[in-house]
């Protein structure tokens, strides 16, 4: 039986005065989540469609830009941020189950892949601040590109590159710490074991932002990384 049937039974939770019943109460939850995180995919949206513009009018910076970045740390936080999805899945299961231990354990390494996602983005970032490889006015790297095949080229505009990458990274690592800020709210709650099979609604609201987090990461890192 889903969470919003077993609300409507009224089988121990109780809901807000200002609805109408159990089942309001938890549709009107997951609506409004829903509008929420439509919200973010339109903010998003438009980093996307300003880099395919872009993009289409200067393959060869994008391609250059390209070389600036580290695939192999693009793809160990890939591979961080689908196990955190799992986790965090595993976490809201178990919360529905009422086995707070387990719930909690897996909202804990969720927020550990978290930090170790944060961690490689501290040392690229870092490494490119030190190459002077920063976003609009602020770059003074080089424009000396060298390529796969080993030529080397100058490329001007390499700042608007690195503002793309900057602003869409960026945006989505400060998503990643409110997301860890988010879910270690629900583990502070699994640990006074508030959910269970008929109320689980707070977890998988944050679990729902999560997984957001992580598909919009799904889409940045071919775009940024595997671009050339």
């Amino acid at each position: 039986m889903s969470s919003a049937d077993q609300h409507a039974h009224g089988t121990g939770h109780h809901y807000a005065h200002h609805f109408e019943s159990a089942e309001h109460e938890y549709s009107s939850s997951k609506q409004g989540i829903w509008v929420f995180l439509c919200t973010e995919i339109l903010m998003f949206g438009g980093l996307f469609v300003g880099y395919a513009v872009f993009h289409h009018m200067y393959p060869l910076l994008f391609k250059a830009g390209s070389t600036f970045v580290d695939w192999r740390m693009g793809a160990a936080n890939t591979v961080v941020l689908l196990t955190s999805s799992l986790t965090m899945a595993l976490g809201i299961y178990y919360a529905q189950k009422r086995d707070a231990a387990k719930s909690g354990l897996m909202l804990l390494i969720t927020i550990a892949c978290g930090a170790i996602f944060m961690v490689i983005k501290y040392f690229e970032y870092s490494h490119k601040i030190h190459l002077g490889l920063l976003p609009g006015s602020w770059f003074h790297g080089s424009l000396d590109v060298t390529f796969a095949d080993g030529t080397v080229q100058r490329v001007e505009n390499l700042p608007l590159y690195f503002s793309f990458y900057y602003m869409m990274t960026g945006l989505h690592g400060i998503h990643v710490l409110i997301g860890m800020s988010l879910i270690f709210w629900a583990w502070l709650r699994v640990r006074k074991n508030e959910f269970g099979p008929h109320y689980y609604t707070p977890v998988e609201g944050v679990g729902l932002f999560w997984h957001l987090v992580d598909l919009v990461w799904i889409y940045l890192f071919p775009l940024l990384y595997l671009v050339s």
